[in-house]
């Protein structure tokens, strides 16, 4: 019964390490704001001054995520 246990276990902690290492590296924050319209310094512990300026940007990274091609 233990060596099930101890197997299942292991398989946990084998699939939670390569989770972890796939996982996607978060971009650095930007000291400027990111919306390109902007140029103002961003707040603390983010990549915009203001939520606006984030939300605007999100919009148009949407957007050019789904333009298509012709």
């Amino acid at each position: 019964m233990c060596d099930e246990i101890d197997a299942a276990s292991d398989l946990e902690i084998l699939n939670t390490e390569i989770a972890l290492a796939n996982r996607p590296i978060p971009a650095p924050r930007s000291p400027v704001c990111l919306n390109a319209d902007c140029g103002e310094p961003s707040l603390e512990g983010t990549s915009y001054c203001s939520s606006e300026c984030r939300e605007d940007h999100e919009k148009e990274l949407w957007a050019q995520r789904h333009r298509k091609v012709a």
